[in-house]
């Protein structure tokens, strides 16, 4: 009887995913990487045509989504090259914007304020006063709001809020007296900004409450004005203590915002938590409204969400130097 020996196929190992990724994959993900990294580096290099700078300034720290994205991509390359070009991106948007994720300084609250854009097709604005309210801030200010409501919001809250002081279509409510009050100048046919002066307990600070011009793109130039009208007005003013409280219409990391960080201080970047997104309200991707000061020390700050509105309103607290 012949035996005859079959020899046995060599054992052949299944590719997992990504085991045979063809090497573009990965030359692709190392190009991104070094595409986004050059992006965060220099989008303020980038012409403002058509206003692409001013938009692209605005939403530089959100494009850190995409290094986790990269990430991802560059895992299942399973690609040296590509996970360390992945960290590149990650270290430029760790050194512009990663001081936002630190631990924020604290202390005292001794004048606590909210802004909120009021949305002028808000169905119930007194809902939304009455909700900004509810915590009791020493200051209130309120901005697109229609004919009438600031008023009306100043008549139902006058027990906690004997002070208001109302121009156009924003409006301050106050717990402390409220001295002299002026009208800021306005390109448009109606008033968007006032400076108030508010009489704290420790010490007279002066508020402004402005809404700048809307941005859309290649529609800048009348609110890059605005900001620059009211950086003059803030230069101008000798008053110690200043806040500017508003929907800006743009987010201090725009270059056009310039003339303004220049004069004050961001107090959701010395206080607050994150980037405090507030528009649109249901999924926010930007930060139009701000608290500016200078003379004060901000000691907190962060966003709350309202009813009937498409902003989120930004909230601050501030303590009063030691003379």
């Amino acid at each position: 009887m012949t035996t005859h020996l079959v020899k046995a196929a060599p054992h052949t190992r299944t590719p997992g995913p990504g085991q045979h990724r063809p090497r573009w994959y990965a030359a692709l993900v190392v190009m991104a990487a070094l595409a986004l990294a050059a992006v965060l580096a220099g989008h303020r290099l980038v012409p403002n045509v058509r206003s692409v700078g001013s938009l692209l300034d605005s939403v530089a720290p959100l494009l850190g989504c995409g290094v986790p994205v990269l990430a991802l991509a560059a895992l299942a390359s399973r690609s040296r090259a590509a996970l360390l070009a992945v960290v590149l991106p990650a270290a430029v948007w760790a050194a512009q914007f990663g001081g936002a994720l630190l631990p924020p300084q604290s202390g005292p609250a001794e004048l606590r304020v909210v802004s909120q854009n009021l949305y002028a097709d808000n169905p119930d604005p007194a809902a939304t006063v009455e909700a900004l309210a509810a915590d009791g801030p020493d200051l209130i200010a309120i901005q697109e709001a229609t004919e009438g409501v600031a008023a009306t919001a100043a008549r139902r809250l006058r027990a906690a809020y004997p002070y208001h002081a109302v121009r156009g279509t924003v409006g301050l409510l106050s717990k402390h007296p409220i001295g002299r009050v002026s009208s800021l100048d306005s390109e448009t046919s109606w008033i968007r900004g006032l400076r108030a002066v508010v009489e704290a307990p420790q010490g007279d600070v002066a508020v402004y409450v402005a809404h700048l011009r809307s941005a859309r793109l290649n529609e800048t130039a009348a609110r890059d004005r605005n900001i620059q009208a009211l950086a003059d007005a803030v230069r101008a003013d000798d008053a110690s203590r200043v806040l500017v409280l508003g929907d800006l219409n743009t987010s201090t990391e725009d270059r056009s915002f310039a003339p303004l960080s220049a004069l004050l201080r961001d107090a959701q970047a010395d206080a607050g938590w994150g980037f405090g997104l507030t528009w649109p309200s249901a999924l926010p991707v930007l930060r139009p409204d701000q608290v500016l000061y200078r003379g004060l020390t901000a000691t907190d700050a962060g966003v709350q969400r309202t009813p009937g509105t498409d902003h989120r309103a930004v909230t601050s607290s501030f303590a009063f130097p030691s003379s």
